[in-house]
Protein backbone atom coordinates (compact mmCIF):
# COMPACT_ATOMS: atom_id res chain seq x y z
CA UNK A 1 0.00 0.00 0.00
CA UNK A 2 1.50 3.75 -0.75
CA UNK A 3 0.93 6.62 1.72
CA UNK A 4 -0.33 9.66 -0.12
CA UNK A 5 0.25 13.38 1.20
CA UNK A 6 -0.32 16.57 -0.62
CA UNK A 7 -0.87 20.05 -0.37
CA UNK A 8 -2.58 23.48 -1.94
CA UNK A 9 0.06 23.13 -4.49
CA UNK A 10 0.22 19.27 -5.20
CA UNK A 11 -3.88 18.28 -4.98
CA UNK A 12 -4.08 18.54 -8.60
CA UNK A 13 -0.82 16.66 -9.54
CA UNK A 14 -1.87 14.14 -6.84
CA UNK A 15 -5.40 13.78 -8.52
CA UNK A 16 -3.44 12.61 -11.36
CA UNK A 17 -1.13 10.12 -9.29
CA UNK A 18 -4.59 8.46 -7.76
CA UNK A 19 -5.92 7.78 -10.93
CA UNK A 20 -2.43 6.58 -12.15
CA UNK A 21 -2.22 4.47 -8.72
CA UNK A 22 -5.79 2.97 -9.60
CA UNK A 23 -5.55 1.71 -13.78
CA UNK A 24 -2.32 -0.20 -12.44
CA UNK A 25 -4.23 -1.64 -9.47
CA UNK A 26 -2.35 -0.28 -6.65
CA UNK A 27 -3.80 0.25 -3.90
CA UNK A 28 -3.07 3.61 -1.39
CA UNK A 29 -4.39 5.50 1.48
CA UNK A 30 -4.98 8.98 0.74
CA UNK A 31 -3.57 11.48 4.28
CA UNK A 32 -5.17 14.84 2.21
CA UNK A 33 -5.32 17.14 1.92
CA UNK A 34 -9.02 16.81 0.05
CA UNK A 35 -8.96 20.11 -2.36
CA UNK A 36 -6.78 23.03 -3.54
CA UNK A 37 -7.54 25.01 -0.03
CA UNK A 38 -4.59 25.89 1.82
CA UNK A 39 -3.62 24.36 4.11
CA UNK A 40 0.35 23.60 6.37
CA UNK A 41 2.43 20.83 3.87
CA UNK A 42 4.61 19.74 7.40
CA UNK A 43 1.13 18.02 8.82
CA UNK A 44 0.42 16.17 5.14
CA UNK A 45 3.88 14.90 4.81
CA UNK A 46 4.36 13.71 8.25
CA UNK A 47 0.95 11.67 8.30
CA UNK A 48 2.09 9.91 5.05
CA UNK A 49 5.97 9.88 5.88
CA UNK A 50 4.68 8.11 9.70
CA UNK A 51 2.38 5.77 7.59
CA UNK A 52 5.40 4.16 5.81
CA UNK A 53 7.71 4.42 8.96
CA UNK A 54 5.52 2.51 10.80
CA UNK A 55 4.74 -0.13 8.27
CA UNK A 56 0.69 0.71 7.76
CA UNK A 57 2.34 1.27 3.87
CA UNK A 58 5.36 0.32 2.34
CA UNK A 59 5.98 3.67 0.22
CA UNK A 60 4.74 6.96 0.30
CA UNK A 61 4.39 9.67 -2.72
CA UNK A 62 4.17 13.09 -1.36
CA UNK A 63 3.66 16.56 -3.51
CA UNK A 64 3.55 19.80 -2.83
CA UNK A 65 4.21 23.14 -5.12
CA UNK A 66 7.78 22.52 -5.40
CA UNK A 67 8.18 18.85 -3.86
CA UNK A 68 11.04 20.51 -1.61
CA UNK A 69 9.15 21.47 1.82
CA UNK A 70 7.16 18.01 1.67
CA UNK A 71 9.56 16.30 1.64
CA UNK A 72 12.10 18.16 4.30
CA UNK A 73 8.69 17.10 6.74
CA UNK A 74 8.38 13.71 5.73
CA UNK A 75 12.15 12.96 6.34
CA UNK A 76 11.94 14.62 9.83
CA UNK A 77 10.01 10.84 10.29
CA UNK A 78 12.84 8.54 11.79
CA UNK A 79 13.64 5.55 8.90
CA UNK A 80 12.09 7.47 6.21
CA UNK A 81 13.89 8.54 3.00
CA UNK A 82 12.07 10.61 0.97
CA UNK A 83 13.65 11.84 -2.54
CA UNK A 84 12.68 14.85 -4.43
CA UNK A 85 12.71 13.47 -7.83
CA UNK A 86 11.46 15.09 -10.91
CA UNK A 87 13.15 12.71 -13.58
CA UNK A 88 13.02 9.14 -13.97
CA UNK A 89 16.96 8.55 -13.66
CA UNK A 90 16.82 10.09 -10.15
CA UNK A 91 13.60 8.04 -8.86
CA UNK A 92 15.53 4.74 -10.25
CA UNK A 93 18.62 5.63 -8.92
CA UNK A 94 17.18 6.39 -5.17
CA UNK A 95 15.24 3.46 -5.04
CA UNK A 96 18.22 1.14 -6.13
CA UNK A 97 20.72 2.90 -4.48
CA UNK A 98 19.22 4.61 -1.46
CA UNK A 99 16.32 2.19 -0.62
CA UNK A 100 13.93 5.77 -0.96
CA UNK A 101 10.49 5.05 0.72
CA UNK A 102 8.89 7.77 -0.10
CA UNK A 103 8.93 9.32 -3.61
CA UNK A 104 8.24 13.65 -3.40
CA UNK A 105 7.62 15.95 -6.40
CA UNK A 106 6.87 19.47 -6.98
CA UNK A 107 2.90 19.90 -8.87
CA UNK A 108 4.59 23.08 -9.83
CA UNK A 109 7.21 21.94 -10.95
CA UNK A 110 6.77 18.47 -13.41
CA UNK A 111 4.16 18.16 -15.70
CA UNK A 112 1.54 14.89 -15.60
CA UNK A 113 2.95 12.85 -18.23
CA UNK A 114 6.30 12.95 -17.01
CA UNK A 115 5.49 12.85 -13.12
CA UNK A 116 3.24 9.62 -13.62
CA UNK A 117 6.46 7.73 -15.29
CA UNK A 118 8.51 9.03 -12.19
CA UNK A 119 6.22 7.24 -10.28
CA UNK A 120 6.50 4.03 -12.42
CA UNK A 121 10.02 4.19 -12.28
CA UNK A 122 9.68 4.95 -8.03
CA UNK A 123 7.42 2.25 -7.57
CA UNK A 124 8.71 -0.87 -9.89
CA UNK A 125 12.67 -0.08 -8.95
CA UNK A 126 13.41 -2.27 -6.53
CA UNK A 127 16.56 -1.45 -3.97
CA UNK A 128 19.89 -3.05 -4.59
CA UNK A 129 20.97 -4.83 -1.19
CA UNK A 130 24.65 -4.54 -2.46
CA UNK A 131 27.06 -4.04 0.44
CA UNK A 132 28.41 -0.38 0.01
CA UNK A 133 24.86 0.75 -0.24
CA UNK A 134 23.14 -1.02 2.76
CA UNK A 135 26.32 0.40 4.71
CA UNK A 136 26.00 3.82 3.52
CA UNK A 137 21.96 3.40 4.32
CA UNK A 138 22.81 2.44 7.47
CA UNK A 139 25.01 5.42 8.27
CA UNK A 140 22.11 7.81 7.52
CA UNK A 141 20.55 5.88 10.47
CA UNK A 142 22.84 6.83 12.72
Amino acid sequence: MIALGCDQGGFALMQQVKAHLDERGIEYKDFGTYSEASVDYPEYGKKAAMAVASGECDKGIVICGTGIGISIAANKIKGIRAALCHDTFSAKMTRLHNDANILAMGGRVIGYGLALDVVDAFLDTEFSNEERHVRRIGQLEN
